[in-house]
């Protein structure tokens, strides 16, 4: 409290004194005075006289004596004297004392936000958060989100990553951006064919394949009805309340859009019986070509299939390169969340343990079954004969056919007859009904092709093979492998 008061100086001194005056206090009770002498009680006055002062001249403040009377004094009494008038400010005055009055007065009063400024501001906040968006998605993640596994620079990996291929409009998606622009692609494909657009929205925006096939049915008997009876009115109009309607068309994404595709337009009309109107789903009648063509709208609402983007295979050349069995897959290419990951770090460290514990068949089929559902991709090497490599990316569960269309794809002479090789020695058919996740090529793997033995032999006979397997555009991008 003392030191909160006064200085650390006036503190140490009134300190030092006490303590020099109790202790010849307890020098004359020592000596059985019963009390101070009349020189050691002056002390004792003037000491504590000293620290009223002392609190007296901190309360005071700046400018005030000690024996100075704080008390408010009685202002003065103004004198009966007629005051002096005062001058009025010149022009050049006023005109500056009002321009300062308007700034302040700017500065404190808010403007009125305008119908304009609104649209500025949200404007301004959507491309700040797409700009924001575009940062994060371009900013390299350390680790992933809820585990310690670290992500590794794109440069060191084999392949970017998974892409697709929208089969409407050609663009290459990554794989977190696939569903949004596939919608985006079904809704601009309206404006060429709101039919074809419809059947792929139910059949494509709905993933619950029962209730899209209960939807499908209902709108084939609505169909059904009305190219059997087509003069009968109440065949071609769905009452929009209708329970039935509601729960099992209604509700999914498209079924109204292919209605009205149809030539069904939303009309109110008055219910018998009741006063009230309701809203109606109603198709004119129909002549004959027109119920025909109702007929073929049904068959292709029946025969339709949801709209998937394509795998983008990225072909890739590369030069013949000791690193071919060296792969670096990013995460795309895993059907593992991040806790899996995690858990995937501890299992590899366990591998050498469990290599060497000798395992009955059944648990060696359980491990590789684990290990094939791990990837949804593979990433797969050719080495041609000539030593380059041939490099694409595939669905785990594709057949084997499909890796032999991609090379004859790829190569000069794609009718030569070849066989494919797979790690260990295992020849692949291109018949064979057996996918890659099924024969232990996941999640990559290396092969080797290899030319039929007699067709190599008539080609030599007849002038040689040609000088380069690969095709131009495979050759103008070959790559070294690192």
């Amino acid at each position: 409290m003392w030191s909160e008061m006064f200085p650390r100086c006036t503190v140490l001194r009134l300190a030092s004194e006490w303590k020099h005056l109790r202790v010849r206090g307890r020098r004359h009770e020592d000596g059985r005075q019963s009390r101070f002498s009349r020189w050691e009680t002056t002390d004792m006055k003037k000491f504590f006289e000293d620290i009223k002062k002392d609190m007296k001249f901190k309360q005071a403040g700046p400018g005030k004596k000690l024996n100075e009377d704080n008390s408010t004094k009685s202002l003065p009494v103004p004198s009966n004297a007629p005051a002096k008038p005062r001058q009025a400010p010149t022009e050049g005055a006023q005109r500056a004392g009002a321009a300062a009055l308007a700034r302040i007065e700017q500065q404190h009063r808010p403007r009125p936000q305008t119908s304009q400024d609104a649209i500025r501001s949200q404007v301004r906040k959507e491309l700040e958060a797409e700009a924001a968006a575009i940062v994060a998605d371009q900013k390299p993640a350390t680790t992933i989100e809820g585990s310690n596994v670290p992500v590794k620079d794109s440069a060191c990996f084999s392949v970017s990553g998974v892409y697709f291929i929208c089969p409407l409009t050609g663009a290459v998606l990554t794989k977190s951006e696939r569903e949004v622009r596939i919608k985006e692609a079904i809704l601009m494909h309206f404006e060429k064919d709101p039919l074809e657009a419809s059947i792929m929205m139910i059949h494509t925006f709905n993933k619950d394949r029962e209730k899209v096939k209960a939807a499908v049915d209902i709108i084939s008997r609505y169909v059904d009805n009305i190219c059997k009876n087509p003069t009968e009115e109440k065949y071609r109009k769905i009452k929009v309340s209708n329970k039935v309607f509601q729960e099992k068309v209604s509700c999914l994404e498209g079924s109204r859009e292919f209605l009205q595709a149809a030539g069904f337009e939303f009309t109110v009309l008055q219910v018998e019986g009741k006063e009230d109107k309701e809203e109606f789903l109603v198709l004119a009648e129909q002549d004959s070509n027109q119920l025909e063509q109702l007929k073929e709208m049904k068959d292709r609402l029946q025969k339709g299939e949801p709209l998937r983007p394509q795998l983008d295979r990225q072909p890739q050349a590369f030069r013949s390169s000791p690193h071919a069995t060296h792969f670096e897959l990013p995460l795309d290419f895993y059907n593992l969340t991040a806790e899996e990951l995690k858990k995937e770090q501890q299992l590899r460290t366990e591998a050498v343990e469990r290599n060497a514990m000798l395992r009955t068949k059944a648990m060696r089929e359980r491990e590789e079954q684990r290990e094939r559902r791990k990837y949804n991709y593979t990433l797969l090497r050719v080495r041609l004969p000539d030593e380059n490599l041939l490099q694409g990316t595939f669905l785990a569960r594709e057949r084997v056919a499909a890796l032999y269309k991609f090379v004859r794809e790829s190569l000069v002479d794609g009718w030569q007859p070849f066989e494919l090789v797979a790690p260990g020695g295992q020849k692949l058919k291109d018949d064979e009904e057996v996918a890659f996740n099924e024969c232990s090529l996941v999640p990559a793997a290396l092969l080797s092709l290899s030319w039929d033995a007699a067709v190599q032999a008539d080609i030599a006979a007849a002038g040689g093979p040609s000088p380069s397997l690969l095709k131009p555009e495979l050759l103008e991008n070959i790559k070294n492998l690192v």
